[in-house]
């Protein structure tokens, strides 16, 4: 919150957040929008938006501020989301994540977009693209907070909103999107149906945003009817086009960046523009089957990541605590430390007593790009003979998803087996593109 001097100074200039507002001082004058202060601690600093979308604090020590306009009051009423014709129906399914949300200059808070024609006045592009049926929001949580039960709860609201809709568009917090877009691939059987997620590496109210771009280029996609659970987000650092991505295929690559994103060991499906053009780079494949949901999972998984020099302690204990199947990311073609100069950093001895105690140990790819190959070097050799189950080129988190979701089925150890090998949501490449690395 504000300290008492700034809330006087602002009071006594009749100000509002949102209001533009000048502030000098030594001697220097920025300009900007008058923001709601911190709600962690009390700031002796105004805080203002600069027109890079940028936010800087100025020490109230000695400023003065002056109106320079005062704010506009938000009417996104006059956006109606009236139905077009020709156009795809499309539900838009809001987890939280900064792409549907906005500053509220009353409460001084952020507050989600819940409505379709407040979206629509965020982006009105959107109202020429597809016709938003609804908005729905089944919970509101930060992505890095996002776990099993909520993947169970999205798939089922994805689920529900593609009956009577053309496609359905989920908005999500980046940080573990890629996480969410495997599991939908796995819990929304034979997809029909376009289902887009997408979210913004930066907030709607900075001059870099790349929420409006990301929303209209999911919507181009929703509108094609490329079938199946993809990911839309910046292809690369212009605001040119986005990649479609496949959800199993798909890994976040930047902590900040636009084009985080990335397909791995395969080409993106496609470029998507936000004038709506559509240029295909891969195919998709048609469903097998009816769509249907199937939102098994058993939480019973972990993924572990070795280092050289790690204690097999944490492979046994996962074991000790019942954990029924570990996604191990191994070294290189498939290896992890077994001929170490200290046993206790052994893992085979380890993996071979979790198998033994019906445990399903996997292993994926440590590397980002290309595929395990258990052939190669004896030490992988002996994993294989032991039971582990090389995962090709599947991606790590993909492959922690696909286990839980697999061992939530009644199947019995060797049935679960066939299920990790088996190329159920196109989590394996018949061959990794070598083209496709850092595309």
């Amino acid at each position: 919150m504000y300290s008492r001097k700034i809330q006087d100074l602002i009071r006594r200039e009749k100000l509002s957040y949102g209001d533009e507002v000048s502030v000098e001082r030594g001697g220097k004058t920025h300009a900007g929008t008058l923001m709601p202060p911190s709600e962690l601690g009390e700031s002796d600093s105004v805080i203002l938006k600069l027109s890079s979308g940028y936010n800087i604090a100025i020490s109230a020590s000695g400023a003065k501020i002056r109106l320079l306009h005062r704010r506009k009051k938000h009417q996104s009423a006059g956006v109606k989301p009236d139905f077009k014709k020709g156009l795809k129906r499309v539900a838009v399914v809001a987890t939280g994540g900064t792409i549907t949300s906005k500053v509220d200059y009353e409460t001084g808070g952020v507050t989600s977009l819940m409505q379709p024609k407040e979206l629509l006045s965020l982006v009105p592009e959107l109202s020429h693209m597809v016709n938003i049926s609804s908005i729905e929001s089944p919970f509101t949580r930060m992505s890095e907070s996002m776990a099993p039960p909520d993947w169970q709860d999205l798939a089922k609201s994805v689920f529900d909103s593609l009956q009577g809709n053309d496609a359905a568009i989920v908005t999500h917090g980046t940080d573990t999107l890629h996480y969410t877009a495997a599991a939908l691939s796995f819990m929304i059987r034979n997809p029909s149906k376009p289902i887009i997620l997408t979210g913004s590496q930066r907030s709607s109210d900075r001059g870099s945003t790349d929420a409006a771009m990301n929303l209209m280029c999911s919507a181009a996609a929703a509108a094609s009817g490329i079938n199946g659970v993809s990911v839309c987000m910046h292809a690369n650092s212009s605001d040119d086009y986005c990649h479609l991505m496949r959800g199993t295929k798909v890994r976040k690559m930047h902590t900040s960046m636009r084009n985080a994103f990335k397909s791995v060991n395969c080409l993106p499906i496609a470029e998507i523009y936000p004038n709506g053009s559509v240029n295909m780079l891969s195919e998709t494949g048609k469903p097998k089957g009816k769509m249907s949901l199937d939102r098994c999972f058993d939480p019973r998984v972990a993924l572990l990541k070795p280092y050289p020099g790690m204690s097999r302690e944490a492979l046994d204990r996962l074991v000790e605590r019942k954990y029924r199947g570990i996604v191990i990311e191994a070294f290189g073609l498939g290896q992890v430390p077994s001929e170490t100069r200290d046993e206790r950093n052994s893992l085979l001895s380890s993996i071979k007593a979790a198998i033994k105690d019906g445990v399903l140990i996997a292993f994926a790819p440590q590397a980002i790009y290309g595929s395990l190959n258990p052939q190669v070097y004896s030490q992988a050799r002996q994993m294989l003979d032991a039971g582990v189950v090389y995962l090709g080129d599947m991606l790590p988190e993909t492959a922690y998803v696909k286990l839980g979701w697999v061992l939530g089925h009644d199947v019995d150890y060797g049935g679960a087996k066939r299920m990790m090998l088996e190329n159920i949501a196109g989590e394996f490449s018949a061959r990794p593109d070598p083209g496709a690395c850092l595309y």
